[in-house]
């Protein structure tokens, strides 16, 4: 019997499957997830975080593919892009992981050859293969195997080497005891950079900080660049695919900032972000495509845009010629050679700014339909100038906007606002969260 969730709500969030284990994540569901995929795709590479969880979830997916006659192939404790890189000779991949999630959640997040992530046509057909249990198992004679991949690590290390060359920055590097205890470390070290590490040990508890790198959990990454004169910081969530950082002054630079920062010094085109992206983006790039939140739809833009680089706030970057995937390392190494050839400070304050606002407020999953449905009739008595609602509630005036949207993760409702002015930020922000205030009534 499935978990309640699946009743509930779509298995897959913005990205992947995940949960509480035990409760919305469990040890059936990962086999009916391993079932799904394993009777479609013949050859899966399998990776984990650091999660205490991540073996029992491993080889519960394993049981389930192999039963299909796919043969897997595990990598072992990887970070995300990581293992997403290790797929291009294989017909997919498996990422046991909750992302930047408390030690409880676990999940499953899902990718191609390409290091795309499972686009919406192969969510749907997983999803809908669950939902059709049992699928027929194969005899004794065709059960699949389950093969050790060896290299992936070094063979993200030498990718990202040969593409940027060299790096003389000091770094201090924090990996929040994830999954890129290992590859970031010695990315940056083979690149030339003198790091110190902190919280670069495996630990699925996450006793340093919390595995979401956010300003008010990376103190101690802020005091070590003061003290050892770094040229910047750099944080890791709990599977690697986001990157923030604090730049040669201490100030931390947010995710936007560094969709800024990227696509600016890339010279790119264009740029594909979500609906909870800055204005800035608008203001320095020009062409802004807006999807969904979630990295599997910044992929997909990107792929029908053609356009060189996507980001979101939370923190992931993609680099279409590198991979699909988000690789905060990948991001991590390419800011340490940015800070290496100028101060990153010097860099952060060449860009606008403006004053952005985020909170969230919880509600009982069961809630989510009752919730969606207020929130839509919410919307139509704003007095906006554009009303976007390809994701969440996106209201545009003309010196800002807000965002409500739910959460693709975990139940929670979603505030983004900003502002040209800290008091046009407070009339948007109150009035978001007196929408949302209604809604959850």
């Amino acid at each position: 019997m499935l978990s309640g969730w699946f009743n509930i709500m779509s298995l897959f969030g913005s990205s992947g499957i995940r949960g509480v284990i035990g409760q919305e994540f469990t040890v059936d569901l990962a086999v009916s997830i391993g079932e799904a995929v394993g009777s479609v795709h013949e050859s899966i590479v399998l990776g984990r975080d650091t999660r205490t969880s991540g073996p029992m979830v491993a080889q519960a997916l394993t049981a389930g593919a192999t039963s299909m006659g796919a043969e897997v192939h595990d990598a072992g404790m990887i970070s995300t892009p990581t293992l997403a890189r290790a797929v291009s000779e294989h017909d997919c991949g498996l990422m046991v992981t909750a992302s930047h999630n408390p030690p409880p959640y676990n999940g499953v997040k899902m990718w191609n050859p390409d290091g795309s992530a499972f686009d919406t046509v192969q969510m749907n057909d997983v999803e809908n293969r669950i939902a059709n249990r049992p699928i027929e198992p194969r005899g004794w004679r065709h059960v699949g195997a389950s093969k050790r991949f060896e290299g992936a690590v070094d063979r993200h290390v030498e990718a990202i080497v040969k593409a940027l060359g060299s790096a003389s920055s000091r770094v201090v590097l924090d990996c929040g005891c994830g999954a890129t205890f290992e590859v970031s470390p010695r990315t940056l070290r083979t690149l030339g950079c003198g790091i110190t590490t902190l919280n670069c040990q495996a630990d699925g508890f996450f006793p340093g900080r919390t595995s979401e790198p956010t300003e008010e959990q990376l103190t101690d990454l802020r005091e070590l660049v003061l003290k050892k004169d770094a040229d910047a910081g750099i944080a890791h969530d709990g599977d690697g695919d986001r990157m923030v950082a604090y730049d040669d002054r201490g100030r931390f630079i947010d995710g936007d900032r560094l969709i800024a920062l990227f696509a600016t010094s890339l010279k790119v085109g264009g740029v594909v972000a979500p609906m909870d992206a800055s204005m800035v983006l608008d203001d320095l790039v020009g062409k802004v495509v807006r999807c969904r939140v979630g990295d599997v739809y910044v992929a997909e833009a990107l792929k029908a845009s053609g356009l060189e680089f996507g980001g979101e706030p939370s923190g992931t970057y993609i680099f279409p010629k590198q991979s699909y995937c988000p690789d905060g390392v990948y991001a991590g190494a390419l800011l340490a050679q940015m800070a290496a050839e100028q101060r990153l400070s010097e860099l952060i304050d060449s860009l606008p700014s403006y004053p952005v606002r985020r909170s969230s407020f919880k509600f009982e999953a069961r809630r989510r339909p009752e919730i969606e449905a207020r929130l839509a009739e919410a919307a139509q008595g704003l007095d906006c100038d554009r009303l976007l609602t390809l994701d969440g509630l996106r209201a545009e005036f003309s010196d800002g906007w807000f965002l409500v949207r739910l959460s693709g993760t975990e139940p929670k409702l979603r505030i983004t606002a900003e502002a040209r002015d800290m008091e046009e930020l407070d009339r948007l922000a109150n009035t978001a969260a007196d929408m949302v205030g209604r809604c959850l009534r």
